[in-house]
């Protein structure tokens, strides 16, 4: 089996960092868990973190990933910092009004309206 490549992507635009994930399944433990360490990293970079997660290529997100999603915002209001997300599909932003994480999460339809949300 070739090795995987990164499960995310990671760039930065007026210090926002930009996260795009990779993979379009997010449902394996050992995937999540690298997620979920690479995401600490880019949060504890700055001392207030501005960080953009980007799920154009994600199909299926499972309630681990959910949970390490909570995790990360956590840490970021910890640090007085701020999340957005985009680019959410229909069937995973169903899950997100469902498990009413949609009123944690600020969330938007695409890359810009997100990027110009941060203050």
């Amino acid at each position: 089996m070739p090795e995987s490549t990164s499960p995310v992507a990671v760039a930065t635009e007026k210090y926002i960092r930009i996260v795009e994930f990779t993979n379009s399944k997010i449902i394996d433990e050992m995937n999540i868990a690298e997620i979920g360490q690479k995401l600490l990293e880019i949060i504890d970079e700055r001392a207030q973190p501005k960080l953009l997660l980007d799920f154009t290529n994600v199909d299926h997100l499972s309630s681990a990933a959910l949970g390490m999603l909570i995790n990360a915002n956590s840490r970021i209001k910890a640090k007085n910092g701020q999340l957005r997300l985009t680019n959410i599909r229909p069937q995973i932003f169903e899950v997100f009004v469902i498990t009413k994480l949609n009123k944690l999460f600020y969330i938007y339809p695409t890359r810009p309206e997100a990027l110009a949300s941060f203050t």
